[in-house]
């Protein structure tokens, strides 16, 4: 009998909403999301009503929780233009008072001008900007649909940003390419002042032949050599015993060594702990489950925190607990977790093991002592203030 978490009521304190569904004006070659068009019948646009915002933003804020986080991505967000954000903003200011409301944008920063900079530091938006590091390295995917390059442009929005005073992080793509080059992509978001750093391993199954990975994929065993080289350039840039750039998978890990929740799904024993709505109001699992198969039904017809506690979302959060050997008698289960159920997915070769099985097993083993000591050493801060 497989072993079942207990039951707990979740709260709905995170939405990822896609607005303008999966249309992007950018064509990365490595991008799942652009063929989820198929998923959606009708217009060749996706565009959020705004009878649809509005009843998100209701149904989020007239909770009886504290803080909503809202975070918006694509495809391409921006495509729906500033007055759409604006909207959004000035329902959540009516129906939220009193309650901590956050605002996060992952975009390619094409459409970013002067305007749309001030509206989001106003508004305390953090902006994760996609930038796979230095010109070569980003522009080998991240084109537009004629094959254009597109780093100049990003690289100018970066700096548009910081200038504005807008809290921003470069979030990063690793692939097959991108991973031989860790230094050269950390020193080069530390150039642009974009200190804190996220960095998302690609795999993805072969379009043309499902029995394999795309040839875009992040090698696994190259993905821990990758994470290593990164963990030892942010450890080497460390002040006074604290850390002067920011890695979200390593802040989210380092929450496990002091024994608290960490704020990266990847970590969790189960995942559904948030939703995600598409331009249509169609709510869904998760970001890379967005199919029939873990729709949970609309925000039109339905709420939010239904869908959340429902069997469907339940049975799916269960999926990543549902463990083959070697994970369950791994030595650092309790860190990975089997890892992100999509990594388990994409390539049929891995026969239900993560991706980068190999790859994290080899981290682990490298930043376990460090880890170790600077939470003794948090912890020693933590009872001398008391």
């Amino acid at each position: 009998m497989k072993r079942q978490l207990p039951f707990r009521r979740k709260r709905l304190v995170s939405l990822l909403i896609k607005p303008a569904g999966p249309d992007c004006n950018l064509a990365c070659s490595y991008c799942f999301y652009r063929r989820k068009s198929n998923e959606f019948a009708g217009a060749a646009a996706h565009r959020m009503s705004e009878e649809i915002l509005r009843e998100i933003v209701l149904q989020a804020l007239l909770q009886d929780v504290p803080t909503v986080s809202f975070g918006w991505q694509g495809g391409e967000p921006t495509l729906m233009g500033l007055p759409f954000f604006e909207q959004a903003v000035s329902w959540q200011s009516r129906l939220g008072e009193g309650r901590t409301v956050g605002n996060s944008l992952q975009t390619n920063g094409l459409l970013l001008d002067r305007a749309w900079a001030s509206f989001l530091r106003r508004n305390r938006f953090l902006v994760g900007l996609s930038l796979d590091g230095p010109r070569p390295i980003h522009d080998h995917y991240r084109t537009r649909a004629g094959g254009q390059a597109s780093w100049a442009e990003v690289v100018d929005r970066a700096k548009m940003l910081l200038d504005a005073g807008v809290e921003t992080n470069a979030l990063s793509v690793v692939n097959d390419y991108s991973v031989r080059f860790p230094e050269e992509i950390y020193a080069f978001h530390k150039s642009l002042g974009l200190n804190y750093m996220q960095f998302i391993p690609c795999v993805e199954t072969d379009p043309d032949d499902l029995s394999r990975a795309a040839d875009f994929t992040c090698g696994g065993e190259a993905y821990g050599d990758f994470l290593i080289a990164l963990f030892d350039l942010w450890r080497a840039d460390f002040k006074d015993g604290a850390p002067t750039t920011f890695v979200r998978s390593f802040d989210s890990l380092f929450f496990l060594y002091v024994d608290h929740e960490p704020p990266e799904c990847t970590l969790l024993p189960e995942c559904g702990n948030y939703l995600v709505v598409e331009h249509d109001g169609a709510v869904y699992a998760c970001d890379f489950f967005v199919d029939a198969r873990w729709k949970l039904g609309n925000v039109m017809e339905g709420r939010l925190d239904h869908m959340l506690n429902s069997a469907r979302q339940n049975a799916f959060g269960r999926v990543k607990a549902d463990l083959r050997e070697p994970c369950r008698s791994c030595r650092w289960l309790s860190l990975c977790r089997g890892g992100c159920p999509k990594d388990r997915l994409r390539d049929p070769r891995d026969r239900g093991l993560s991706h980068f099985c190999a790859g994290y097993k080899k981290f682990f083993e490298h930043v376990d002592p460090c880890f170790k000591t600077l939470a003794a050493e948090w912890q020693a801060a933590e009872d001398k203030s008391f």
